[in-house]
């Protein structure tokens, strides 16, 4: 007889997504609910986010929305706050809120590098930090997700101070991997490739567009759907063993040396 399969179930715990408004966060949130979890989606822009917690609660599961700028650490702090008096402490996080802008090297001016790494870096360091203070006063264990990208293992044109975001951000899951291990939080990364979204969907269909995506060994770019499964992984028992790691889901763009 065989061991009993490995559940994706996230029954009881609790969930916050950051950059929950829109796209991949949006989509991160619906698919922890769906799973079981009670999610708290955060972001800056309410208007959203009313509109994603409603469409999960229609569903049958359990959402609130807390305002919350990663970048700033009184703002994380009182969306923790939110979140625990109203549903508990946070035992899952998915660091997904991120910003990018594309230029040439030379026209990046300081506060557009403040802007993205201190999104994308700085904003990812504070949550977790946060996160992982109030699960260790608690003596709970926990998985913080990091959304990296294929950009933290190779570079593209017009976009250095994001590629030097997520490089960044991937050693620092490793590295507080290693820290908190002893703490039973597990933190690991999950990096996208190019996913169609209703804001790049123009580009995509670019002749740049169709030359990306013939680059990409399965020829086709991702669906928000070829995320749930890694991020359920990560975020539930299946994945108890893990930390550290680094799940990429890029249909093989990082085989490809074109």
């Amino acid at each position: 007889m065989t061991s009993a399969l490995p559940t994706f179930s996230l029954e009881g715990r609790i969930a916050l997504v950051t950059g929950a408004s829109s796209g991949l966060g949006r989509h991160f949130a619906q698919t922890l609910a769906r799973a079981g979890a009670i999610v708290a989606a955060g972001a800056r822009r309410a208007d959203k986010l009313a509109e994603v917690v409603a469409q999960i609660n229609a569903d049958g599961g359990r959402a609130l929305a807390v305002s919350i700028d990663v970048a700033r650490r009184d703002s994380v702090i009182a969306a923790l706050d939110t979140i625990a008096s109203e549903v508990g402490v946070v035992d899952v996080l998915v660091n997904n809120a991120g910003v990018s802008d594309t230029k040439r090297p030379l026209d990046y001016g300081d506060d557009d590098w403040n802007s993205i790494v201190g999104t994308n870096l700085t904003g990812s360091w504070i949550v977790a930090q946060e996160v992982a203070r109030r699960l260790t006063a608690a003596r709970k264990p926990g998985s913080i997700i990091n959304v990296t990208s294929i950009l933290a293992n190779r570079t593209a044109g017009g976009v250095s101070p994001y590629c030097a975001s997520k490089a960044g951000l991937k050693h620092l899951t490793q590295a507080l991997a290693l820290e908190l291990a002893r703490y039973d939080i597990r933190v690991n990364s999950l990096a996208p490739g190019y996913v169609a979204t209703e804001l790049n969907s123009d580009f995509l269909a670019s002749d740049a567009g169709i030359k990306l995506c013939n680059r990409i060994p399965v020829r086709r770019f991702g669906q928000y759907e070829h995320l749930d499964g890694p991020l359920l992984l990560l975020a539930s028992d299946a994945g108890a063993y893990m930390t550290g790691s680094e799940i990429v889901v890029d249909g093989g763009h990082l085989c490809s040396s074109l």
